[in-house]
């Protein structure tokens, strides 16, 4: 083997080694690196954590309920967590908790990545909230489904409690249509999640459509 191909098997080893997802690390420890804001745990015993988890008990009911008379439409369960995000939104201000799409860094309201909501209660603790939504066959299944990535202008602004709000849901009919509906609801803290990292290679289309790597090409009329 000569030196070149040393090399190139050694990178190729090298690379292999970096790609292998790196699993067990702290969620908070995540958050502050990406950030620099803190996850601060939930401690369920202190006097004013019970008043605002009460609230969120009360929201999460309301939501749930409004959701299983409506009815929720979508092809798949998980994808049904962006539509029961309203539900749970609306019910959170019904409560007396101040709810909002969080805010980025530069002031911007962003739909889309982690987390879903900002709450924030009367006494003024911040709160990050994220919807999820499962059917009971997939609930002990190990696909992913929660993912945040780094970003240039996060929606984590503060030091914050981090939450999720799950829902469990069955197929109904509402309207002669089939729904997923909720059939239970659960709260959890994320100050205790192991999360992990998997790499990628990615490419933009800049890099895919270079006009030297171009092989033919052809138009489409009628």
């Amino acid at each position: 083997m000569t030196n070149k191909e040393q090399y190139i098997k050694g990178l190729e080893v090298t690379i292999q080694k970096f790609l292998e997802p790196v699993g067990g690390i702290p969620f908070p420890i995540a958050i502050k690196a990406l950030t620099g804001f803190e996850v601060i745990p939930f401690d369920k015993e202190k006097r004013i954590n019970k008043d605002f988890l009460k609230k969120l008990i009360k929201a999460a009911q309301i939501a749930g309920e409004q959701a299983f008379e409506e009815g929720i439409f979508t092809d798949r369960p998980n994808e049904a967590g962006n539509r029961i995000e309203p539900f749970v939104l609306q019910a959170l201000n019904e409560t007396g908790l101040k709810a909002t799409k969080p805010q980025t860094m530069s002031g911007k309201r962003k739909a889309a990545g982690y987390p879903d909501i900002q709450v924030i209660s009367e006494e003024g603790l911040v709160s990050y909230l994220d919807c999820k939504t499962f059917s009971t066959r997939t609930k002990e299944q190990s696909f992913r489904t929660f993912y945040f990535s780094p970003s240039d202008d996060p929606k984590i602004t503060a030091n914050a409690y981090h939450l999720l709000m799950s829902f469990e849901l069955d197929i109904a009919l509402r309207n002669n249509e089939t729904a997923f509906v909720p059939i239970s609801w659960q709260i959890y803290t994320l100050d205790k999640l192991l999360v992990e990292v998997k790499h990628e290679f990615n490419a933009s289309n800049r890099d895919l459509y270079k006009p030297e790597a171009l092989l033919a090409q052809g138009r489409i009329t009628k």
